[in-house]
């Protein structure tokens, strides 16, 4: 299972997404685990996290990066610095 990961992504990809409609999701510094049962799309406002899918390797996700988290992935979230996300799954 592969987090695909893009830094900085142009505005006009975020806005072609219609990125800023995406409902927003928060969450303290803390870790635990996930089960993605959709793809889920999300562009972080803030803060950091490490995603560690089930037998892969960590993942660093920052402020300013699109992310895919792939249909059927196990993993742990570790997050670092209080989150702030849009998000749509898919």
């Amino acid at each position: 299972m592969q987090i695909t990961v893009e830094s900085h992504p142009p505005q006009d990809k975020l806005d072609e997404l219609h990125v800023a409609e995406w409902p927003i999701w928060e969450k303290e510094a803390s870790s635990f685990p996930w089960y993605y049962d959709m793809e889920e799309v999300c562009y972080l406002l803030d803060g950091s996290v490490t995603v560690t899918p089930e037998g892969g390797e960590p993942v660093h996700i920052r402020a300013g990066d699109l992310v895919t988290f792939p249909l059927g992935m196990s993993c742990q979230w570790d997050i670092h610095h209080p989150v702030r996300k849009y998000y749509n799954f898919r």
